[in-house]
C-alpha cells in the first residue's frame, strides 16, 4: 500500500476506534492488511498532525488536529522564509534549495497543501524538485516561493 493510502487508513482507523498507542495502531493496519515500521507509523502520525488527547475519565487516545487552510499558508511562507535559499524554474519544474535537513519538511507542507499546481514533488537532504503540469502552473509556484524567500539567505 503506497503511502497516501496508508494515511488514509490511518486517518480512519483513528476515527473508529479509540487508538492510545503506536502499537495498537500497527496491530489495527496490519489487521487490514497494511505492513509497516513503528519509524513510519511515527513519521505519519507525526505528518498527519495527530496529536494525544483524554477524554473525561482520563483515557489517552489519538486524535488528528485540522488547521485551517489560512494557517497552512502561513506555516508555508514561513517555512520558505527561513530555509529556502534559491528557486530555479525548469520549464514545469522548479529546483529548490533549502536548509540542510529541511527538505522534506518544507515538501510535507507543500504536499499537505494540496496546491493544485503541483502535479508532484520529490525531496532529499536540502533540495526540492517540483513538477508541475505545465509552465504557467512552475510559473506561478515558482512566484510564490520567490515572494517569499529572505533575500538574507540567497
Amino acid at each position: 500500500m503506497n503511502r497516501e493510502k496508508r494515511r488514509k487508513l490511518i486517518e480512519l482507523l483513528i476515527v473508529q476506534h479509540e487508538v492510545s498507542t503506536q502499537d495498537e495502531l500497527l496491530n489495527l493496519l496490519k489487521e487490514n492488511g497494511v505492513e509497516s515500521t513503528q519509524a513510519t507509523i511515527s513519521r505519519d502520525i507525526r505528518e498527519l498532525n495527530i496529536v494525544k488527547r483524554s477524554d473525561d475519565q482520563g483515557k489517552i487516545y489519538y486524535t488528528q488536529e485540522r488547521m485551517d487552510r489560512r494557517k497552512e499558508i502561513e506555516k508555508l511562507y514561513q517555512s520558505i522564509e527561513i530555509s529556502v535559499y534559491s528557486i530555479q524554474q525548469i520549464q514545469f519544474m522548479n529546483i529548490i534549495r533549502t536548509s540542510p535537513n529541511y527538505a522534506n519538511v518544507l515538501t510535507a507542507i507543500l504536499d499537505g497543501l494540496e496546491l493544485t499546481e503541483i502535479v508532484g514533488s520529490i525531496a532529499g537532504y536540502d533540495t526540492i524538485i517540483i513538477i508541475s503540469s505545465n509552465i504557467n502552473d512552475a510559473t506561478t509556484i515558482n512566484n510564490l516561493f520567490k515572494m517569499h524567500i529572505d533575500p538574507n539567505l540567497q
